[in-house]
C-alpha cells in the first residue's frame, strides 16, 4: 500500500485566553494525495471544568463542531472554498478564540481515517479510568 504525506493540527479549547491554558479537544487532518480533509472532536466537560469552572461548554462544542462541519462542507467566502489545501490553511490559522489550532504537524499514512482516529486517541481522548 502507498504511503501519503499528511498534515494535522490539534484543536485546543482555551477557556480563558489570557491564561494560555488549554485542553485538546480535536484533530484536523489533511492528506492532499488522497483529497482528504476531516476533523474529529471529543469535548471532555470534566477536564474543561477542572481548568476553568465557568467555561462556556456550549461555546466550546459549537466552535469545535464548526471545524468538523467546515471540513465536510464548503462555507464562507469563495477563497475559503478554492480547495481543501486552502480550507485546511484557513482552519489552522492562528486565532484568539475559545477553540484554537496548534501549530501544524506532518506525517505519513496509508489510511488517513485510521490515522485521524489514532491521533484523536493519543492526543485528545480522556485518560483511561474515567
Amino acid at each position: 500500500m502507498t504511503r501519503h504525506a499528511f498534515q494535522y493540527a490539534v484543536l485546543r479549547a482555551v477557556p480563558r485566553v489570557e491564561r494560555g491554558e488549554f485542553i485538546n479537544v480535536g484533530i484536523v487532518l489533511y492528506c492532499q494525495g488522497l483529497d482528504f480533509l476531516e476533523a474529529s472532536v471529543v469535548v471532555d466537560d470534566v477536564r474543561l471544568r477542572a481548568l476553568s469552572e465557568d467555561v462556556d461548554l456550549d461555546a466550546v462544542r459549537v466552535s469545535a463542531e464548526a471545524v468538523v462541519q467546515a471540513c465536510r462542507h464548503p462555507v464562507g467566502s469563495a477563497r475559503e472554498n478554492t480547495g481543501l489545501a486552502t480550507r485546511f490553511g484557513m482552519l489552522t490559522a492562528p486565532r484568539s478564540t475559545v477553540v484554537q489550532p496548534s501549530p501544524v504537524h506532518a506525517g505519513v499514512t496509508r489510511d488517513p481515517t485510521q490515522t485521524l482516529r489514532d491521533l484523536l486517541g493519543k492526543l485528545v481522548a480522556p485518560p483511561n479510568g474515567r
